[in-house]
């Protein structure tokens, strides 16, 4: 059972949070009752329920998921709107957990100076929070007695070289958790450095500014025009992708052949438009698309895009997610395919 709910992150917007999550689980308890016993049933729903009554509404992002099987029971908020609903299949609805780090909104900001290191997460133009823990690192730990080492350039070049690369360690294991694109803000003479000791893949804007003792919302502010123009040409760029596959004759746009092209692990990149849904039964090989969610039955499939996207990525394909309109000519779902 996956329930995904639009949420808030400030007052008084986030008082109707509790209501609409209520509501949903409500959704899903009626729908269990339908198609297990009525001691399955209320198993799921009691879980369910005791899942949904442990948030604290105080700490909502944009969207809320509450994963429930027979072995797991958990809540993961996340930065990005999403679509009220209940997913109740084989799989949990993983979409939206997928949308996320590539959703173009959600960033890093890295704050670096020879003196400290502050880590901050944003979405658009708004502060999602400064980063505690590891962060902020102070340089002052770091030293040598090695006088002669100092009075040398090579020997200050190592010492700040080693203060980044502790620096990139540690933005190394938020990256792990969440791998969201990286902007780094630090004066110039910094960059070739920090360059040295980072996976330059994860940097989409530098900025040459020090910003050591400026307030995270300002900083975030200020970099926001710059990045929203580098998640712009990102864009553009699979766009154009999804183009060069289209000459080639390697797209495919009809849901039942990208279906059988996932399945053979011939896929490449599956283009979807956010906010697409699409309830199917699985026919043989092939799918029959509905017009609206049925009563669960043997092969019914909530959402076939959802486990599009999952048997993709096994197959090490990946997933970009594009406004409404972006793939008007392909009814919002289109395959690039690598044979």
């Amino acid at each position: 059972i996956t329930v995904i709910a639009n949420t808030h992150r400030t007052s008084p917007d986030n008082r109707r949070d509790p209501i609409l999550l209520k509501n949903l689980v409500t959704e899903a308890e009626e729908r269990l009752a339908k198609i297990h016993d009525k001691r399955t049933a209320e198993g799921y729903a009691d879980k369910l329920k005791a899942l949904a009554d442990s948030i604290d509404h105080n700490h909502n992002l944009e969207g809320l998921l509450l994963f429930v099987n027979d072995s797991v029971a958990e809540a993961i908020r996340i930065p990005v709107k999403v679509t009220d609903r209940v997913v109740i299949d084989g799989t949990f609805a993983t979409r939206d957990l997928i949308r996320a780090p590539h959703q173009q909104q959600s960033y890093y900001v890295l704050v670096l100076s020879r003196q400290n290191a502050r880590l901050i997460e944003a979405s658009s133009d708004r502060l999602v929070g400064e980063i505690k823990g590891d962060f902020p690192m102070d340089y002052g730990a770091l030293y040598t007695t090695d006088k002669e080492a100092l009075t040398k350039a090579k020997g200050t070049d190592n010492l700040i070289e080693e203060f980044f690369n502790r620096v990139d360690k540690a933005f190394q294991e938020h990256w792990n958790k969440q791998p969201l694109p990286l902007v780094l803000v630090s004066e110039k003479r910094n960059h070739d450095h920090f360059l040295k000791v980072t996976d330059n893949n994860r940097i989409i804007v530098t900025l040459d500014r020090n910003r050591d003792k400026e307030k995270s919302h300002h900083i975030v502010a200020d970099a926001w025009p710059e990045v929203k123009e580098a998640f712009a040409q990102k864009n553009a760029r699979r766009i154009e992708e999804l183009g060069q596959a289209v000459a080639a004759q390697k797209c495919l746009s009809d849901f039942d052949d990208i279906w059988r092209a996932v399945r053979e692990g011939r896929g490449q990149t599956l283009f979807v438009q956010v906010g697409l849904f699409q309830p199917a039964k699985i026919d043989g090989d092939g799918i029959l698309l509905l017009e609206e969610r049925e009563q669960q039955s043997q092969g019914f499939i909530d959402d076939v895009v959802d486990e599009m996207i999952e048997i993709n990525l096994r197959f090490g394909g990946d997933t970009v997610f594009l406004e409404k309109g972006a793939l008007a000519d392909f009814k919002g779902l289109a395959l690039t395919v690598r044979y």
